[in-house]
């Protein structure tokens, strides 16, 4: 995947944030300054002492990241301040990697005073957004209390949120990240450097760092689709326009971060086609090499086609007013509009890019209605554009209206997902992606109710196992899915912002359809990525879960180097190991990081 980051200085001064940990340390083998290393899926709970190694073990294939976390700590009676961490390069007999390509972060700790539903972790402090110590977008330092640069006309701002150094108080910790970015030169080979620690009362500590690079690389698009939503959020989140060259600034680098993490970003809306009040397009000879520009630096490998602005396209329908579902002039104009933008497509040879997301969660006869009503007005219009529709891929009742003609990419629910009618689809055509909302088990007419009610898929909350951050690919490929989907990574919900309350709830008690979660918590529910602008710059801080699910990605590059080769079996049997079932899946990081190890020395065997 091409690099979209920024360089890193070889010293960075951090903040060590205030979470408090008790260690229990015998007198004799106190120490003042104590470094722990944990891998990516590893997490310092509340409450709970710190267990992890005292090096640093990683593995990644050429064009590949691979992270790391080291957890700072002050003995119990010892107060560090200036806290500092030098990283060398990382050294193998024939090869180095330098500064440039290791970025480093100061995990910074959020608050969750209540538990998600079904939560498997304690309410607490939780590290999750990841801070810089270098502006992403300007390259500059961030200096806590220090105004940032700004572009003429704009206001200077103060951080809030800040990774350089405040202090660390006796039996505190602080969460440092390290991500590594292998290059697609790199030599294969065995790697070594060191993290050291110092502050400023002369205390130091360092740990080792050894980097395994394999001998095959990582293709630049990657292999399985995803949609997690756009960036209307910003505009609020910032009080700017979304006309504003600022807007679309910030949006851009939004979309690029999601692109570092092989994420699909969405098209800016600045980069399409303008449409006219009668349906047409209008083409801008300069926005459409912007978009051609865009598409490729981004490695984009399918996108959403903007549903008609002309008929209505809701889901829910108690709230629906589809009143111009019926209206001739909406539907011609709408026509004309998927007509013309799918040959915009075609002209670009993108046509097996683009789809239309149709319909989210149809949960009654009138939105199963609806779905047909849509899909006939883009078969007329473009018959050959394919559309999506979040539902999984068995009915909701019996008696309800066939939608099987109409979709041609099915999206359940993890808990949802149902091996035979998935196969049915796919042998007839169709594909199968699959997505995750509040906490969402097996429904009632799910075809195997009784083998699965009890059982639960991956939830995505803050206090869930960053596990099921990473897992959903492997059941994924376990099933023959191919995309994951997600309604936003910008859940902006709460009063304050998301770095004082990264919660989406208490659920409204005045939704109908939502009795089973009246007062509950979703922490960290549609929150993948923080607002920059309160880290002091207009981009998005990255959360430690995104980083999760960009890993999950990168392992299903193995998953479709081996099946290219053939190696279908092996593929199930490591699939097996990890995730067999949506429910039946590990929660231990070591053992899928040995079987990610497996099916890279297979790669590498096929090579040779």
């Amino acid at each position: 995947m091409k690099r979209l980051q920024p360089s890193i200085y070889l010293v960075l001064i951090l903040s060590i944030g205030f979470t408090l940990v008790f260690y229990s340390c015998q007198e004799e083998t106190y120490q003042p300054l104590q470094l722990t290393a944990l891998n990516s899926m590893q997490r310092v709970l509340p409450n709970s002492a710190i267990t992890g190694k005292q090096s640093v073990e990683i593995m990644a294939a050429q064009n590949e990241y691979e992270a790391f976390q080291v957890v700072v700590s002050a003995g119990s009676k010892t107060y560090l301040e200036d806290i500092r961490i030098e990283i060398s390069n990382l050294e193998s007999t024939e090869d180095i990697i330098y500064q440039q390509d290791i970025t480093v972060y100061r995990a910074e700790e959020v608050f969750l005073p209540h538990s998600s539903p079904r939560a498997e972790n304690p309410p607490g402090l939780y590290a999750d957004p990841l801070l810089p110590f270098i502006n992403p977008v300007t390259g500059d330092s961030i200096l806590p209390g220090r105004k940032i640069k700004a572009p003429v006309g704009e206001l200077l701002r103060t951080p809030t949120y800040s990774a350089y150094p405040i202090e660390l108080y006796p039996g505190q910790h602080s969460t440092i990240w390290v991500d590594v970015y292998v290059p697609a030169t790199a030599k294969a080979g065995v790697y070594q450097g060191t993290i050291r620690v110092s502050a400023s009362n002369r205390l130091s500590a360092s740990i080792p760092v050894t980097l395994t690079v394999w001998d095959f690389e990582l293709p630049n698009t990657a292999s399985h689709r995803t949609h997690l939503g756009h960036f209307a959020r910003i505009a609020k989140m910032w009080g700017i326009d979304r006309d504003s060259e600022q807007f679309r600034q910030t949006e851009m680098a939004f979309c690029e971060e999601l692109a570092r993490h092989r994420v699909n970003p969405p098209i800016p809306h600045s980069l399409l086609p303008k449409v006219n009040p009668d349906g047409s397009l209008t083409i801008d000879p300069e926005r459409d090499q912007q978009l051609i520009n865009y598409v490729d630096r981004v490695n984009l490998l399918d996108f959403e086609i903007p549903r008609t602005p002309f008929m209505t396209n809701t889901s829910n329908s108690d709230r629906a007013t589809p009143d111009n579902q019926t209206d001739p002039e909406a539907i011609e104009k709408s026509k004309r509009y998927y007509r013309e933008m799918y040959q915009y497509v075609v002209d670009r040879g993108w046509e097996d890019r683009a789809y239309l997301y149709m319909l989210d969660e149809p949960n009654s006869v009138k939105d199963y209605q609806q779905v047909i009503n849509l899909a006939q007005v883009v078969e007329q219009a473009a018959p050959d554009l394919k559309k999506l529709v979040v539902e999984q891929t068995y009915k909701h009742e019996p008696d309800w209206p066939n939608l099987d003609p109409h979709i041609d990419i099915w999206c359940p629910l993890f808990g949802f997902i149902d091996r035979e009618t998935i196969n049915e689809k796919i042998e007839n055509g169709d594909e199968v992606w699959s997505y995750t909302a509040l906490v969402q088990p097996a429904p009632g007419y799910h075809p195997q109710y009784e083998k699965v009610k009890d059982y639960h898929p991956p939830y995505w909350h803050i206090d869930q196992p960053l596990v099921s951050y990473r897992i959903p690919t492997w059941i994924n490929r376990q099933y023959g899915i191919t995309g994951l989907l997600y309604w936003t990574t910008t859940g902006w919900y709460q009063e304050g912002g998301p770095w004082q309350s990264p919660t989406m709830g208490p659920w409204p008690s005045n939704l109908s359809d939502s009795t089973a979660y009246r007062n509950r918590y979703f922490n960290g529910g549609g929150l993948l990525v923080y607002p920059g602008i309160d880290a002091g710059f207009d981009g998005p801080v990255a959360s430690i879960r995104l980083k999760n699910i960009r890993e999950g990605l990168e392992d299903y590059e193995y998953f479709k180097i081996l099946d290219d080769a053939g190696e279908h079996e092996f593929v199930k049997s490591m699939l097996n190991q990890v995730a067999a079932e949506w429910w039946d899946f590990t929660r231990d990081s070591e053992k899928i990081l040995a079987v990610r190890k497996q099916m890279a020395q297979k790669i590498e065997s096929l090579m040779e």
